[in-house]
């Protein structure tokens, strides 16, 4: 059988301060070793690090000389967004480049590093930041925003050339470029508003040809189309009226002319009658009827014009003029049957002055009855026109609703594109004089605050900074290792860890005794080491220096 190890493990006992300074002075070169590397080290880099100069200067963004409130701007950005606008502008690859190959920037890394990587680091190095925002007390527009440029790099001759021409190109080709912009904006406008002409022309030349194609007939001219009918019906009414009192006056012409006829024929039958005095007082009698007859139509006609034919007095009257036409007739009847039996014709008598007048009447009764005639045609024509225009108004009335739809939609087109193209014009005025602002430099433009500064310091390294740096983390470092050196070691290094972890009763110690040959080799090799560290650490200290002050700067 083999034997079995068996492991134990020990607590550590708890260290006190003579334990600390004890585990320094066991591993004190542990602990100023890398204390010195790190002190030599931050030293050479800190002095190896070429310095990088700052120059900046200061930009302010003056608004237009003209309030926006009469002229706005066609190029409105707000400040962050201008700012982007000028870092892209800047650090556009082509600029950067030209920058390179002007100012002979990087000569050490050109050709050994990829153009690209010399771009973004030359990107890298350049800012643009707003400083401030200024507003006036009044009107509360801003007065003024700047902003600050700077550029960064190991030589500051350069870094003031670099910024220099960086503020140059800014304040020339922001002002032609926002000289282009608007002009840009403007000619834009303008084509649209060309089009929108275009397309207002098109839209009215359709709604003029449907204007011409519906005449009359358009949802517009309903109203007028209406009170055109009602005065159509007014007109057809009043010639309706004038026809029938043109008939009633050609009614008592005509009763008057066969009245004037019947009395002429009882004067001829008077004269060769045998007892004149009864046909006298019959004459006389049917004078009489005829006189009643016709101021009876005259005034059947009257109340026809007023009431209808259905009203009570029209009917009483009409009774009226039927009872007297029927005992006109009796009479007239009654006086052919009593006429003698025509005699042998006498000899012609000369015609009495009362026969001549009675002849003279029927022919004025008859030229007024066909003057009549021709005033009730001429009323009837008219009444046919009347009705034709009213036909012809209803049937526009009527045709309205059939294409309304397709007005409106003619009528809305016209009304937005109208409104676009108004709305475009004003645009195009107003960019106008936006971009007559711009050529006349009185719109925004950028003005030099503060031009490239020369710095006389470099903003980095910090080397007081680097070199405390890096001295305490090689110190840090030092107690680090020191500490592991102590961990694994598990000798006993005192009598407090004897009789800690043996727990027996100490009565006496003996001390480690070496020669002395061998103490003064480990001094002497010790000696040695340390010096050739700290002369090596100077060494390189000190060039680094020199460096600096003779190469680098």
């Amino acid at each position: 059988m083999q034997p079995t190890t068996e492991s134990y493990s020990v607590r550590r006992r708890p260290m006190d301060f003579d334990d600390y300074v004890d585990v320094v002075r066991r591993h004190k070169s542990w602990i100023a070793g890398p204390a010195l590397a790190g002190v030599v080290f931050s030293v050479v880099v800190a002095f190896l690090w070429p310095d990088t100069y700052t120059s900046e200067a200061t930009i302010r963004i003056v608004p237009p000389a003209v309030p926006e409130r009469f002229v706005a701007t066609n190029v409105n950005l707000q400040v962050g967004q201008r700012l982007a606008a000028f870092y892209q502008q800047v650090t556009s690859r082509d600029r950067l480049q030209n920058l390179i190959q002007t100012f002979n920037l990087y000569p050490r890394k050109r050709g050994r590093v990829p153009d690209e990587d010399l771009i973004e680091e030359m990107r890298r190095r350049i800012e643009m930041r707003p400083v401030t925002s200024v507003r006036e007390p009044v009107e509360g527009r801003p007065m003024a925003t700047a902003f600050r440029v700077s550029f960064s790099y190991e030589n500051r001759y350069d870094a003031q050339k670099v910024v220099r021409s960086i503020v140059e190109s800014l304040t020339t080709e922001t002002l032609q470029r926002r000289t282009t912009e608007s002009e840009t904006t403007t000619r834009f406008l303008k084509e649209k508003v060309d089009a929108a002409k275009q397309k207002l022309d098109a839209i009215e030349a359709k709604v003029e040809q449907y204007k011409r194609a519906f005449a009359g007939k358009l949802p517009e001219q309903l109203e007028s189309n209406l009170a055109q009918l009602r005065a159509l019906d007014t007109q057809i009414a009043s010639a309706m009226s004038s026809v029938n009192r043109a008939t009633q006056e050609k009614l008592l012409l005509e009763n008057q002319l066969r009245i004037t006829q019947d009395q002429l024929q009882n004067l001829v039958a008077a004269a060769s009658a045998s007892s004149p005095l009864e046909t006298t007082s019959k004459n006389e009698r049917l004078v009489q009827l005829e006189r009643e007859i016709l101021n009876t139509e005259t005034r059947l006609a009257g109340l026809r014009e007023q009431y209808t034919n259905n009203h009570p007095d029209v009917r009483r009257t009409e009774t009226l003029l039927a009872g007297l036409r029927q005992e006109r007739d009796a009479l007239l009847k009654q006086e052919q049957q009593k006429a003698p039996a025509p005699a042998r014709p006498a000899e012609p008598v000369v015609k009495s002055r009362e026969q001549r007048q009675y002849e003279a009447e029927i022919e004025r009764l008859r030229a007024l009855i066909a003057a009549k005639d021709k005033e009730i045609e001429q009323f009837v024509a008219e009444q046919a026109r009347l009705n034709k225009q009213q036909k012809i108004v209803q049937d526009r009335i009527d045709a309205i609703p059939l294409g309304e739809r397709e007005y409106v939609q003619l009528t809305r087109d016209y009304a937005i594109a109208r409104k676009e193209y108004e709305d475009l014009m004003l645009k195009s005025s107003q960019s106008a004089m936006a971009t007559d602002l711009e050529r006349q430099q009185q719109g925004e433009i950028l003005e030099v605050l503060e031009p490239a500064s020369l710095p006389q310091t470099p903003r980095e390294p910090n080397r007081w900074m680097i070199v405390i740096t890096g001295t305490m983390l090689g110190l840090i470092c030092g107690v680090f290792l020191a500490g592991a050196r102590e961990l694994k070691d598990t000798s006993l290094k005192n009598l407090k860890d004897v009789k800690a972890y043996t727990g027996l009763p100490i009565l006496g110690s003996v001390p480690l005794v070496e020669s002395d040959l061998a103490l003064q080799r480990k001094r002497r090799l010790a000696w040695v080491y340390w010096t050739t560290a700290c002369l090596a650490g100077f060494i390189l200290m000190l060039g680094s220096v020199y460096y600096y002050y003779t190469k680098g700067s």
